[in-house]
C-alpha cells in the first residue's frame, strides 16, 4: 500500500472514531441520522486495512431541528419528577402575565431557575428582581442558543401582538404570532421541552356557540389574532401527536391586573377604567355597555398557568382548555365601582373596530373539562376583583381618601 492511502485510511479512521464517539456520547441513536452516521463510522473502523474509502455523510448539513428529521424521530419531554426543578424560559415577559408569572414560579422554583425574556429594555426593579435575557422569537438561532446555554425544560410562550393592534398591523402580527410560534414548537421539540402558549376568546368566531362556549366547537374568528391562536392550538396538538411534544394551552378570558398598562387588548377597558376612576374620576368606554365577555383576575389567571404545567400528563384529556371566573358587562364593571366611588362619571364612545371584535367572542366559558381533569377553582368573582384593583391602583389616592 503506498504511504499517501496509508495516512488517508488513518485520517478517515480517525475522523470515523471522532464521529461515532461524539454521537455515542451527545447523541439519540434512535433518530435517523445518527444511526447513519453511527454506521458509516463503524464500517470506516472496520474496514480491511487494503480497502480505503472516504466518508460519504456532508457533516455540515445535517440538522436535528424537527425542521429536517423525519417522520419516525421521537422527542421526549423531561418530566417534572426528573429534576429537581424545572428551568423555566418566559418569551414576551414583560407584557401582561409575564412579570407577574415569573414572580410566582421563582417563588416555587427559585429565583436563579426563571429566565424572563423580551426584545424590549426592562426596567430597573423588573432587571434587579431576577434573570432577565434579550430573545428575539424570530431569531431562531438565538433562541435555539438560549435554550441550550440555561438547560431549559420548560417554556412559557408569552410574545404576540394582540387583537386591537394586530389589526392595526397584521403582517407584523402574523411574523410575531405565527413564525415565532414555529420556532418556538421546533426548539421546544427538538429539546424535550414543556412548552405552554396561551390562547383566548380570540380563538372563536361568530359562528361559535357564545353562551356559553365548550372547550370544542366551531371557531372561524376573524382577527389576526385569533386565527394565530387557532393556530397555535392546532399547531401545538399536532407536534403533541407527531412528535409526542408536551404542550399545554390555556384559552384566557380578558385578564385584569393592577400592575402593568392596557396593551391594545378588546377587554382592556376593564383594565382602563379603574386607572381613570382612580386618577380622574371619568371614565369612557369604547364598548357598548352591555357587551358581555368573560373575565378573570390576573392572580387566578397565573395560578390556572402554574397548575396546568404541573398537572401529571396523565390527567389531561386534552391540549387546550378554556379557564373561566366571572363573566360581565361594561354596564355591569361600572356599577361595582361606583359603589366604592359614587362619583364615578362612565360614558360611551364606541369604537366600531374593538366592538365588532367582542360581538363575535364569546360572552361565557364552559371550563368544566379544566375543572373536572386538574382540578381548576377560581378564587375572584367580581366584588373582590373590583376591591382588589382599587386597593392596590387606590390606596394613595381617591380610594384612600374616600374609604
Amino acid at each position: 500500500m503506498r504511504r499517501g492511502e496509508i495516512a488517508l485510511q488513518e485520517k478517515t479512521r480517525t475522523l470515523a472514531d471522532l464521529v461515532l464517539r461524539l454521537f455515542i456520547h451527545f447523541g439519540d441513536l434512535k433518530m435517523p441520522v445518527v444511526r447513519a452516521l453511527s454506521r458509516v463510522a463503524k464500517q470506516a473502523l472496520l474496514a480491511p486495512a487494503c480497502t480505503c474509502q472516504p466518508l460519504a455523510v456532508a457533516v455540515r448539513n445535517i440538522s436535528f431541528s424537527p425542521r429536517q428529521v423525519t417522520s419516525d424521530a421521537s422527542f421526549h419531554s423531561v418530566s417534572f419528577s426528573e429534576t429537581d426543578h424545572p428551568k423555566v424560559l418566559i418569551t414576551g415577559g414583560l407584557g401582561q402575565l409575564g412579570v407577574g408569572l415569573a414572580k410566582l414560579l421563582r417563588r416555587r422554583f427559585g429565583n436563579n431557575n426563571v429566565i424572563l425574556s423580551d426584545i424590549r429594555k426592562p426596567p430597573s426593579h423588573v432587571f434587579h428582581s431576577g434573570p432577565f435575557i434579550y430573545s428575539d422569537i424570530l431569531d431562531y438561532k438565538n433562541l435555539r442558543e438560549i435554550v441550550v446555554n440555561n438547560r431549559i425544560t420548560w417554556l412559557v410562550h408569552y410574545s404576540a401582538l394582540l387583537s386591537a393592534v394586530g389589526e392595526a398591523n397584521v403582517p407584523l402580527a402574523r411574523a410575531v404570532n405565527i413564525t415565532g410560534l414555529h420556532n418556538i414548537l421546533d426548539i421546544a421539540a427538538e429539546h424535550g421541552l414543556r412548552l405552554f402558549v396561551p390562547s383566548t376568546i380570540g380563538a372563536f368566531g361568530p359562528t361559535s356557540p357564545r353562551n356559553p362556549t365548550p372547550d370544542l366547537c366551531v371557531q372561524r374568528p376573524r382577527t389576526i389574532y385569533g386565527v394565530s391562536k387557532v393556530h397555535a392550538e392546532l399547531m401545538g396538538e399536532y407536534y403533541h401527536h407527531k412528535y409526542g411534544l408536551d404542550f399545554r394551552c390555556l384559552r384566557y378570558p380578558g385578564i385584569i391586573s393592577a400592575d402593568s398598562q392596557p396593551g391594545g387588548g378588546t377587554t382592556d377597558y376593564a383594565v382602563q377604567i379603574f386607572h381613570d376612576a382612580v386618577k380622574t374620576g371619568k371614565f369612557e368606554c369604547n364598548l357598548k355597555p352591555d357587551t358581555r365577555l368573560p373575565m378573570m383576575y390576573i392572580d387566578d389567571c397565573l395560578r390556572a398557568t402554574l397548575e396546568v404545567m404541573e398537572a401529571p400528563a396523565d390527567t389531561l384529556s386534552m391540549r387546550t382548555y378554556n379557564i373561566n371566573a366571572m363573566s360581565f358587562t361594561p354596564e355591569e364593571l361600572a356599577a361595582e365601582v361606583q359603589k366604592q366611588l359614587p362619583d364615578l362619571q362612565v360614558t360611551y364612545d364606541i369604537d366600531l373596530v374593538r366592538q365588532a371584535i367582542a360581538d363575535s367572542w364569546p360572552m361565557n366559558f364552559d371550563d368544566d373539562n379544566a375543572r373536572r381533569d386538574w382540578g381548576w377553582k377560581h378564587e375572584y368573582d367580581l366584588p373582590e376583583l373590583v376591591q382588589t384593583m382599587l386597593n392596590f391602583i387606590g390606596s394613595d389616592s381617591r380610594v384612600a381618601r374616600v374609604n
